[in-house]
C-alpha cells in the first residue's frame, strides 16, 4: 500500500486493454443537459426546410414586384420601348458623334428613323389603297372558288357554306352595330395611352442616347464601394445581352419579311407589302409570331389565288421556320443570346399567359438579360 505525500496527485488506475475490433462504449449524455430539438431532425430535412422558406420569401418578393409593375404598366412599357429605341439607334448616334456634337447626332438619328418608319407606313397605305378595288373583286371570286372547292372531296360540304357564313357575319355586324361602335369608342382611351406611352418612350430614349453613360455612373455612385464592381459587371452584361437580342431579332424579322415578300411576289399573291410588314411585326415574337403572320398570308392566298397557292404558302411556313431556327438565330443572335429553344418556348408561353401579347414580346429579352447577369456574376465569383 502506497501513500501520497502532500501536494502529490493520486495515482491513476491503469486502463484495461480493449479487445481488437471492439467499439468504445457510448458515453451517456449528462442527465441535466437538454437534448437540442434539431438532433431529432434528419440533416436532409433541415436543408430542404432552409431552402423552402428562402424560396418562399423570394416568391413573395417576385409576386409583389410583378404586382407593382402591373399597376405601373404604362411607364414600364415606355421605358422598355425607350431601351429598344436606344439599342437600335446607339450605333448610329456613336458614328455620327465622331463628326457632330452628341445632341445633333441624336437629333439627326431620330429624324432619319422617323423618315424611314413614316415612309414605310405611307408606302403600305398607298399600296392598299391602289389594290383595294381589285382586291375586292378577287376576294368575291375567291370566296366562290372556296365554296366550290369545299363541296368536293374530301370535305363534301353543302353548296353555299361560305356564302351563308359571310351572310351571317354581315347580319351579325348589322344587328350589333351600335354595341360594336360603343365598344370602339370606349377603347379610344387605349389609343390615348398608346400615344402617351410612345411620347414618353421617345423622351426617355433621347436622354438615354445623349447621356446614358453619365446616368449609369451616377446610379453606381449611390451604391457602396464594395458593391460597385459587381453592379458594373452586371449592368454591362445586361445591356450587352439586351442590345444584342434587340438588334438580332430586328435583323431576323427583316430577313423573314424579305423572304416572305419574295415568295409571295413569285406566287402572285396580292398585298405583298402589307403582308411583309405584318411578318416583320409578328416575327418579333419568337417561335409563334411568324407562323401566325404566314397563316394570314395563306388565307389571303386562298381567297385570291386558290387552294394550291395557299398550300404553297403553308409550306413556306415550314421553310421559313427552318431557316429562322437553324440559320438566322444561330448566326445572328448566337453570340449575344445563348438560350435553349425550350427555354424560349416556355418564356414566350409564360409571358403570354401573364400579360398577353405584351408579355410574349417582353419575356425572351427579360430571360436573356437575367441569364446573362447570372452567368457574368457566376464566372467572376471569387
Amino acid at each position: 500500500m502506497t501513500t501520497n505525500g502532500p501536494g502529490r496527485r493520486p495515482a491513476r488506475r491503469p486502463r484495461r486493454a480493449r479487445p481488437l475490433g471492439s467499439r468504445p462504449s457510448p458515453v451517456p449524455p449528462h442527465r441535466g443537459r437538454p437534448v437540442p430539438a434539431d438532433d431529432h431532425v434528419p440533416p436532409g430535412l433541415r436543408t430542404a426546410a432552409g431552402y423552402t422558406w428562402r424560396l418562399l420569401l423570394l416568391g413573395v418578393a417576385a409576386y409583389l414586384a410583378v404586382d407593382v409593375l402591373a399597376r405601373l404598366v404604362l411607364p414600364v412599357v415606355a421605358v422598355f420601348v425607350a431601351l429598344v429605341i436606344t439599342s437600335v439607334l446607339r450605333p448610329l448616334v456613336d458614328l455620327l458623334a465622331r463628326v457632330l456634337p452628341r445632341s445633333l447626332a441624336v437629333l439627326l438619328s431620330f429624324l432619319l428613323a422617323g423618315a424611314l418608319v413614316g415612309g414605310i407606313l405611307a408606302l403600305v397605305g398607298t399600296t392598299v389603297a391602289d389594290e383595294w378595288s381589285r382586291l375586292g373583286t378577287e376576294l368575291r371570286g375567291g370566296l366562290g372558288r372556296i365554296d366550290h372547292w369545299l363541296t368536293g372531296a374530301p370535305f363534301h360540304l353543302r353548296p353555299g357554306t361560305v356564302t351563308d357564313l359571310r351572310a351571317k357575319i354581315g347580319s351579325f355586324v348589322a344587328a350589333h352595330r351600335t354595341a360594336l361602335l360603343n365598344t370602339a369608342i370606349s377603347q379610344a382611351s387605349r389609343v390615348v395611352e398608346l400615344v402617351t406611352g410612345l411620347a414618353l418612350a421617345v423622351f426617355c430614349s433621347v436622354f438615354f442616347l445623349h447621356s446614358g453613360d453619365r446616368m449609369w455612373r451616377w446610379a453606381e455612385s449611390l451604391l457602396p464601394h464594395r458593391a460597385r464592381p459587381v453592379w458594373h459587371r452586371a449592368g454591362r452584361a445586361a445591356w450587352r445581352s439586351f442590345a444584342g437580342y434587340t438588334r438580332g431579332v430586328l435583323i431576323v424579322s427583316a430577313t423573314n419579311a424579305v423572304l416572305v415578300g419574295i415568295a409571295l411576289a413569285v406566287l402572285r399573291v396580292p398585298l405583298v407589302l402589307p403582308l411583309m410588314v405584318l411578318e416583320f411585326a409578328a416575327a418579333l415574337v419568337p417561335l409563334i409570331g411568324s407562323p401566325i403572320a404566314l397563316a394570314v398570308a395563306a388565307l389571303v392566298a386562298l381567297a385570291t389565288r386558290g387552294p394550291v397557292v395557299a398550300l404553297l404558302v403553308l409550306a413556306l411556313i415550314v421553310v421559313i421556320g427552318q431557316i429562322e431556327g437553324h440559320l438566322l438565330h444561330p448566326l445572328v443572335m448566337g453570340w449575344s443570346v445563348r438560350i435553349h429553344p425550350v427555354a424560349i418556348a416556355l418564356s414566350v408561353t409564360g409571358g403570354a399567359v401573364l400579360a398577353g401579347v405584351l408579355g410574349a414580346v417582353v419575356a425572351v429579352p427579360v430571360v436573356s438579360v437575367a441569364w446573362a447577369v447570372i452567368g457574368e456574376l457566376r464566372d467572376h465569383d471569387p
